[in-house]
């Protein structure tokens, strides 16, 4: 089996953040070079909240949002396409939680449990934050009611302190892929 594809198509579940430059503008490129990758389709997107910073905390608020994805690459594979995205548009890595021009999540595919040197998933800190359960709950799947995720999501939501520090920003930055060529 090739590292990089599977046979099959599969749903993933991403996390954004961006708190330096064009928040929105940067969320709204990541989603659009996420999809125009031949492997990599956006289904659907969450609304944009803006969130206070976690961590390090001298830093400017951030975006943040969730989207679904159907790809054929492998869960690594994927992961090194959203590092390669987070490169172009300029993310450096020079603080652990510091400022980003933006960051990608990879937080669970299809239900599938992997913990690589390079990759865990589900994500082992999804259900501590607010700031990705509340876009998350926007789109989860209701094809995930019986793996029990989309459940899973709602109880962490439900118990989770922070959510006071969550505020809508926009219902919608991405335009469904409208620069998607059609081939």
């Amino acid at each position: 089996m090739n590292i990089h594809s599977t046979s099959e198509a599969s749903e993933a579940y991403i996390a954004l953040g961006a708190n330096l430059g064009d928040r929105e503008g940067t969320l709204r490129e990541a989603l659009n070079q996420l999809d125009r990758h031949e492997e990599i389709e956006v289904l659907r997107t969450s609304s944009v909240y803006e969130t206070e910073p976690v961590g390090y905390l001298d830093q400017p608020q951030f975006l943040n949002m969730a989207a679904a994805l159907r790809t054929t690459l492998a869960p690594e594979a994927l992961l090194h396409v959203m590092l390669e995205t987070e490169t172009r548009l300029g993310r450096v890595r020079d603080i652990r939680y510091g400022p980003r021009t933006v960051d990608l999540d990879l937080l669970w595919v299809e239900g599938l449990s992997l913990d690589t040197p390079d990759l865990t998933l589900p994500h082992p800190r999804m259900l501590e934050r607010a700031f990705v359960l509340l876009p998350l709950s926007d789109i989860v799947s209701q094809n995930e009611e019986s793996s029990g995720f989309r459940g899973l999501i709602t109880t962490a939501l439900q118990d989770i302190d922070g959510k006071e520090g969550i505020r809508l920003w926009t219902t919608n930055v991405w335009d469904g892929g409208l620069e998607r060529s059609e081939s």
